[in-house]
């Protein structure tokens, strides 16, 4: 865990734009990783890749451009012209980030099958800059596209993704040892070659279950989240009591409220209105929500149901509850 005061540069995406913040908070870098200033991309040779189950091919230019990204499948509804191509200068094709299918990468939201108006106003916080990052410029374009979209842009995308199945998408595996790792273009990581290994520690290390499939934004091939060992039973204990138990014939308070009570035994939401569904989405994700919340830089509208929530859990308690959530069927 680092306490992070001062300018932080990212590359956002991967496509060498540069964003330069302030970011205040514990930011731990394996929940918060990011692409280094320095990384270059080598020439695209202009070969086109490939992805299983699909006959399309695409150039890593292409496929890296945030208004034609690639769409390999044919297992989704129309999108709209702003979920598919975006609309330039400022506005990105949803589907660059979260997906055609709505499940995105770790760095973005799994968008498939939230509320309409839950999304429409995670859109709207980051505009009105309630809803910020401890990290700083992680989402530095979603608040530029969102300064730039158009309400009836917007309502499109929202009930695009609303409409979608989510579907399992993190397989979460419990460690003691991991692959070392890089961060590589668009804040993601992923597994040096032959695969060194060492101690996971109190971390998530999310990679892809295909890197090259990842690079290729295969919407059909998932994420592996390695978590600590006994996460998954804490977790569970977290997320269904908030760590309540009974010591010398009394009732003891854990350190937060139990996840269920707003977003339901199975996780999926629908409990209170507004209140999203967390089962099956990315781990560090998750994680970086809890800690955003706990460091007071998410004001959005649901802010103040969360924050004391989340006041008194540990890093430890939220990898746990991260964990635990990311493992249920979405």
């Amino acid at each position: 865990m680092r306490r992070t005061v001062g300018v932080i540069v990212t590359v956002v995406c991967g496509l060498g734009v540069a964003v330069v913040v302030r970011a205040q908070g514990a930011t731990p870098a394996w929940a918060y990783p990011a692409t280094p200033a320095t990384l270059k991309a080598p020439p695209d040779p202009g070969t086109q890749r490939r992805v299983p189950g699909s006959k399309l091919g695409f150039t890593q230019t292409q496929i890296d451009d945030p208004f034609t990204p690639p769409d390999w499948y044919t297992d989704h509804p129309r999108m709209p012209e702003v979920v598919a191509r975006g609309r330039k200068p400022d506005v990105w094709a949803c589907a660059m980030c979260h997906l055609p299918n709505g499940l995105g990468h770790p760095e973005s939201a799994y968008l498939a099958g939230l509320q309409a108006a839950y999304i429409q106003q995670q859109v709207e916080d980051f505009k009105s800059g309630a809803r910020k990052s401890a990290a700083g410029g992680r989402p530095g374009i979603m608040v530029t596209i969102a300064k730039a979209i158009t309400p009836n842009e917007l309502k499109q995308a929202s009930a695009y993704f609303a409409s979608l199945r989510p579907k399992p998408w993190v397989k979460v595996v419990e460690a003691t040892m991991v692959p070392k790792t890089y961060v590589g273009f668009g804040n993601m990581r992923f597994a040096l070659e032959k695969s060194p290994m060492e101690p996971l520690g109190q971390r998530i290390i999310e990679l892809p279950q295909d890197p090259e499939r990842a690079k290729s934004r295969d919407s059909h091939s998932g994420f592996i989240a390695y978590v600590p060992a006994g996460s998954l039973k804490k977790g569970a204990d977290l997320v269904k009591t908030g760590g309540q138990h009974i010591a010398g014939g009394k009732v003891v308070m854990g350190n937060t409220v139990a996840c269920a009570t707003c977003h339901g035994m199975d996780m999926r939401g629908g409990v209170m209105p507004g209140v999203p569904g967390i089962g099956g989405r990315s781990a560090i994700y998750t994680y970086r929500q809890l800690n955003d919340f706990k460091n007071g830089v998410r004001k959005g509208l649901q802010s103040t149901l969360m924050q004391p929530t989340v006041m008194n859990l540990t890093p430890a308690d939220m990898i746990s509850i991260s964990a635990y959530t990311a493992a249920q069927i979405p």
